[in-house]
């Protein structure tokens, strides 16, 4: 099979619309953003696209490879771009024409390795799926489902038969014999589609002429005008000038980012989101969900809708074909034009004047009813898209789990977006408390002035959303001192927030590793390793359902005032059945915790829990952070570090200094063979958390002898692991082995 890109004649059409589009936006007004380039070769680039930094919409770069003669525009990774348009919200781009010897092969469509980014999709309404021919079943599929039977309503199918083995093209346009077509299968995203050809047995036919098969995607407009054309090129395998590419058209839309983004400028000032910039333009829903949206000048205007000043008016009256004036002059007005006589022409000023007048005293009194209007229709919009975002969360489902137990209905409320929203003071930038990679944090006071923490999710992904349901559902069924409190949560909002009970103290990593003056005493770091190990093992054991925490570190332990342990975060938590000792999963966690047999292995299990708590103590211990540098490399694990120091009786160069001063050392070395036990590579070797927690209990209240507080944590766990000697070589070549495995994996969260 082969796939080529190269130009041909069949697209000179479309570079001819490129070329007039470019024209008329151009005649306009401005197009782009100042400063940023408005075309590549004939091809316009109005914003929301852009070339360069600073010069688009997020989404919406493009690349324009000026060494091309002429010039040529690509989308995403490779894509070439052949037209734009503002008017109906559609890219024409060149779509490659698949040709293959062979009755059966596989392929895809843009092409091998290229992607065209959200928020792009291929328009159904706008392009068929064709195939040529013999004997032959051509289809179009999402990715991962070649080769299943079942690839239910997003698979795009035609046949196409020959009459004896003889490609005879006799019969209609795309009939089915020798050649089909079919529609593209609703809403499918532009990622590369999986094309399958098959051969269709047929009685009396099967024998493939020399001309091959093809199969493509195509502009439905552009096919028909051209059908003729590409079946001479297609039906004449002696021409080296065979068709290799042809246009197909992509839809693209703004995201919505709040309900003010829909209102008319004669409402009031629009927020520094509005994406309709110019004054004179209108924002609309493209489709029927409230899903996509776009702008467009105002009627009697025309240009650029998403910047300032980007729609003009129309002179009317310079296109009489299209504006006539049968009786009368054409005299053109901002938005409109009249067509008035000579007579009507003089007393035109004074007709305007007393129009004016009249009008303008109207118009005070309507803007109070067209406000009135606005925010009614504002509202019910608003309305209707958090009940689209409450069911798209699974808000029915919560509220079904919440009513179902009369224990998780005290503890739980599903809050509405409004309470939130006074509570942060609109989300105010003051209120935040801090943010990572996944979102921000805001400091609020309910109306019943709890102070709490509110979660807020900085993207849309569905994977994000999954996660935070996820937490909602193990934490409302979860109840212990040493487990963050979950208030409750919205879903009224495109990503859930989450309401928390305030930990004003910050995170145990920061007093470990951070800037904080008051540095933690041994006796508060035994304290806090003891308090999470409980939480730890409530949650293994002693909830209703179990549940595998999947991310133990400092960072997600908070501190309470009186420096009380709070363990939370638990959007990539599992619960598990209480018949069952793992999960296969996909591996998620934090560098430097990850259990290395959970990665290789992608069995999740109560002990990776361990493992990760295993260095914690050594943070605990050290305070030294999960992956450091040290004078021999960079990217070196603690948890392999700490134990091979610890198997050489050389746990006091690794030892934080305050500990010995605080006269902790001989706990200290105790501690250390727990941390010890949990950081076993392999997870049957490790002990239980409720056998780590009992352990710590012993070391608190040092009620009993060390060597026997080692030994309860887990005699198979700590078996062989003397200070000196026995199994330290063997020890130290696994923890080598893991060493490897740290500094070449990160597994993001």
């Amino acid at each position: 099979m082969t796939i080529s890109i190269s130009s041909s004649r069949q697209l000179a059409l479309v570079g001819m619309i490129g070329a007039l589009a470019f024209e008329l936006l151009v005649a306009a007004g401005p197009i782009a953003l100042p400063g940023c380039p408005e075309s590549c070769g004939r091809i316009a680039v109005p914003y929301p696209f852009g070339i360069g930094k600073g010069c688009s919409h997020p989404g919406f770069n493009l690349t324009c490879d000026k060494t091309r003669h002429p010039p040529k525009l690509f989308l995403g990774n490779g894509v070439e771009v052949l037209g734009i348009s503002l008017m109906d919200g559609t890219v024409w781009i060149r779509s490659n024409v698949l040709r293959s010897d062979f009755q059966e092969f596989n392929g895809s469509w843009p092409g091998p390795a290229t992607v065209v980014p959200r928020p792009f999709t291929v328009l159904s309404r706008r392009n068929w799926f064709v195939a040529y021919g013999c004997n032959i079943i051509a289809r179009l599929m999402p990715p991962g489902v070649l080769g299943l039977v079942e690839s239910d309503a997003y698979t795009s199918t035609c046949a196409a038969m020959c009459v004896g083995g003889q490609q005879n093209f006799t019969g209609s346009s795309c009939s089915g014999i020798a050649r089909c077509r079919t529609y593209i299968a609703w809403e499918l995203l532009t990622h590369p589609y999986a094309i399958q050809v098959t051969q269709l047995s047929v009685l009396g036919g099967g024998s493939l002429p020399y001309t091959g098969v093809y199969v493509f995607v195509v502009d439905k407009d552009w096919f028909s005008r051209n059908e003729d054309e590409m079946l001479l090129n297609f039906t004449k395998s002696y021409q080296r000038t065979i068709t290799e590419s042809v246009p197909a058209v992509l839809e693209w839309w703004l995201d919505l980012i709040s309900d003010e983004d829909m209102l008319p400028l004669s409402v009031g000032p629009r927020s520094s989101y509005f994406r309709c910039s110019s004054l004179n333009s209108v924002s609309y829903y493209a489709d029927l969900n409230y899903e996509k949206r776009r702008c467009n000048c105002s009627l009697g205007y025309e240009g650029n809708p998403y910047i300032t000043d980007g729609c003009q008016d129309i002179n009317e009256c310079q296109q009489p074909d299209v504006y006539p004036c049968v009786h009368g002059n054409c005299i053109n007005m901002p938005g409109t034009y009249q067509c008035a006589t000579k007579k009507s022409i003089s007393r035109l000023p004074g007709l305007i004047t007393v129009i004016a007048i009249s009008a303008g005293s109207g118009v005070l009194f309507s803007l109070l009813g067209i406000a009135k209007v606005t925010n009614k229709l504002k509202q019910q919009r608003a309305k209707k898209l958090r009940q689209k975002f409450f069911k798209k969360n699974h808000g029915l489902l919560l509220q079904q789990l919440i009513s179902s137990n009369e224990d998780i209905a005290q503890r739980t409320k599903i809050f509405s977006l409004a309470e939130l929203e006074q509570a942060t003071n609109k989300f105010d930038n003051s209120r935040i408390l801090g943010g990572g990679g996944h979102g921000t944090v805001y400091k609020g006071i309910l109306s019943d002035q709890r102070v709490v923490a509110i979660k807020k999710a900085k993207i849309v992904v569905q994977r994000e959303t999954d996660q935070f349901i996820n937490e909602v559902v193990i934490l409302s069924q979860t109840n212990h001192r040493n487990v963050v409190k979950l208030f409750g949560c919205c879903l009224e909002m495109e990503v859930p927030l989450l309401v928390y009970e305030f930990i004003s103290n910050g995170t145990l990593s920061f007093h470990l590793h951070g800037q904080s003056e008051d540095p933690l005493s041994w006796k508060d770091r035994l304290r806090i390793a003891l308090e999470t190990a409980r939480a730890i093992a409530y949650l293994h054991s002693a909830a209703s359902i179990s549940v595998y925490h999947r991310d133990i570190k400092c960072a997600n332990i908070l501190l309470t005032d009186t420096l009380t342990a709070k363990v939370s975060d638990f959007g990539a938590s599992r619960s598990i059945a209480i018949d069952e000792t793992g999960v296969l999963t996909a591996v998620q966690g934090t560098y430097g915790y990850l259990d290395p047999e959970y990665y290789y292995t992608s069995r999740l299990t109560e002990k990776s829990d361990v493992y990760s708590f295993g260095v914690i103590l050594a943070e605990l211990l050290t305070r030294v952070t999960p992956v450091f540098s040290s004078h021999s490399s960079e990217g070196t694990s603690l948890a392999s570090h700490f134990v091979s120091l610890l198997r050489d009786s050389r746990l006091l160069d690794i030892l934080d200094a305050q500990i010995v001063e605080e006269g902790g050392a001989e706990d200290a070395t105790v501690v250390a063979r727990i941390a010890e036990a949990c950081l076993s590579l392999k997870g049957e070797e490790r002990p239980t958390m409720r056998q780590v927690e009992t352990a710590l209990e012993d070391v608190q209240s040092s009620k009993v002898h060390h060597n026997s507080r080692t030994t309860r944590v887990s005699q198979n766990a700590v078996k062989g692991h003397s200070c000196k000697g026995g199994k330290g070589d063997e020890g130290t070549r696994l923890y080598s082995l893991e060493k490897e495995f740290i500094q070449s994996s990160e597994i993001p969260r």
